[in-house]
């Protein structure tokens, strides 16, 4: 009873194999002949008026943006103090002062 019961197990692994294959083949056929099922992540074209109401909510964003005080569509930039570009300035300097003694020792 016990060998029924393995050769059963047997089979129906091989049928669940067997169906995973056949399911395979059937996905391969219906790529190449571009039949797609419902729940693929394909995307159909888009309609002349979808397009144009996309461009259209676009070109209103833009003159939303344009509109703005300042007429620029990029963000403001912070600007950095006097005293923080010459830290910034010095500490330059003095890295490139030792470069240029480092390089003096090495020739």
């Amino acid at each position: 009873m016990t060998t029924l019961n393995a050769v059963l197990s047997n089979l129906e692994q091989e049928r669940k194999l067997i169906s995973q294959q056949l399911q395979s083949v059937s996905n391969a056929l219906e790529a190449l002949r571009g039949t797609a099922k419902a729940g693929d992540s394909r995307r159909g074209t888009m309609s002349a008026s979808g397009r144009a109401r996309i461009a259209a909510a676009q070109r209103a964003r833009w003159a939303k943006l344009k509109g703005q005080k300042g007429g620029s569509t990029s963000p403001k930039r912070r600007k950095m103090s006097a005293s923080s570009i010459a830290k910034i300035r010095a500490a330059q300097k003095a890295r490139w002062a030792k470069w240029r003694r480092e390089q003096k020792k090495a020739a």
